[in-house]
């Protein structure tokens, strides 16, 4: 047996404690549990603010040494040129519907499960027999049709914006907003897919929209609108043009006004359910936030007046294209032949335009004169 040969004595040299390792400093708020780098908008600091405050820092916060990531071009990580609005503080907003991963995934699988069910207890029920053939070209020319708004304004519109904004308080509220359009523009679609499946594509042409889209002269206002608001380049320009403009306008005009009053009257209680998702979340949420983030805007201690004079110019500018996208869908209003009572597109559109007067109002802007016109 052949024994190990070690090395002898070992001198281990004795341990410093130096105060470099983690947790070592005592500081101001050192032993809680908090953040405290912030400022909470409450007494406490909320979760949401907890995981979404400063999360983007920026060099003037934190980082001492500037940007460390840029662009070919010259421009750096997040360019404050790329919005004419101005900030004294771009952390300052804070999304009232306090939304991070947690909730986007809660929330849209709540508004996923509530559409699937709505489908399922309606084939179970076969509710389908009722609806007329009119009423099934409707949904297949126009409802589907409201697909590619959804999908233009979230993929090319709200996706850029999102990357572009100047602080992850505006990043999370845009992205959120941004996965609303891109799921409602995909749930339109797959209801247009299970009504063809349950009508056959002799009754039910789930291929009309793209049609209506491209040539219909109805559509044609809307298509311009969003497509203009796609390729402006001024990330808090489209999100204003998009949530303060378009939506109320015509958004609103056509889900709230046509859609969901015009279905029942022709045996539906479906579709206003599918629909009614989309609208809930741009009420509830996507307007919310968009609102706020315009009034903290108008609020700079250093740059409010400007700014508001710059969204008032921005109203100018976007309001008269979204009027006339209104005005086009007047045809739609007489197609339906069987029509609620008092559904006028004159009575629809006075309504639209007394929401989006209440907007504004809200903003401390003055409504243009193509709205009353």
């Amino acid at each position: 047996m052949t024994e190990g040969v070690g090395r002898g004595e070992r001198s281990l040299p004795p341990i410093r404690l130096t105060d470099a390792e983690a947790g070592a400093a005592v500081f101001a708020g050192s032993n809680s549990r908090k953040y405290n780098y912030f400022e909470p908008k409450g007494r406490r600091a909320s979760h949401y603010e907890d995981v979404t405050v400063d999360v983007q820092p920026d060099p003037e916060k934190y980082l001492t040494q500037g940007w460390i990531l840029g662009w070919p071009n010259g421009d750096l990580g997040y360019d404050p040129k790329w919005t004419k609005i101005k900030s004294s503080n771009w952390h300052e907003f804070r999304d009232p519907n306090e939304e991070w991963e947690k909730t986007f995934y809660i929330n849209n699988s709540n508004s996923i499960r509530q559409i699937q069910q709505s489908i399922e207890d309606a084939k179970s029920e076969n509710i389908f027999e009722d609806w007329s053939r009119d009423w099934l070209n409707i949904l297949a020319r126009h409802v589907s049709t409201w697909s590619h708004a959804d999908h233009g304004l979230g993929m090319y519109v709200f996706m850029p914006a999102q990357r572009a904004a100047m602080s992850n308080m505006l990043n999370n509220a845009i992205a959120v907003n941004c996965m609303h359009k891109l799921r409602t523009a995909q749930d339109i679609l797959l209801y247009n897919l299970e009504l063809t499946e349950i009508f056959g594509e002799d009754v039910f042409d789930g291929a009309a929209h793209k049609d209506t889209w491209m040539n219909d002269p109805s559509w044609q206002g809307v298509r311009e609108n969003v497509e203009r608001i796609m390729n402006e380049k001024d990330w808090a320009e489209t999100v204003f043009a998009a949530n303060i403009v378009f939506e109320p306008l015509v958004g609103e005009l056509f889900r709230s006004q046509f859609v969901m009053r015009f279905a029942a009257p022709n045996g539906d209680f479906l579709t206003p359910s599918i629909i009614g998702v989309s609208e809930r979340e741009f009420n509830d949420r996507d307007l919310r936030y968009s609102k706020e983030m315009y009034r903290v805007m108008g609020a700079d201690e250093v740059h409010g007046e400007a700014n508001r004079e710059l969204m008032q110019e921005w109203l100018a500018k976007w309001t008269p294209y979204s009027v006339a996208a209104a005005k086009g869908l007047e045809p739609l209003w007489s197609e339906p032949e069987t029509k609620p009572a008092a559904a006028s597109f004159e009575t629809a559109y006075e309504r639209v335009q007394t929401r989006f007067e209440g907007i504004l109002s809200d903003l401390e802007l003055r409504m243009p004169q193509e709205v009353t016109a």
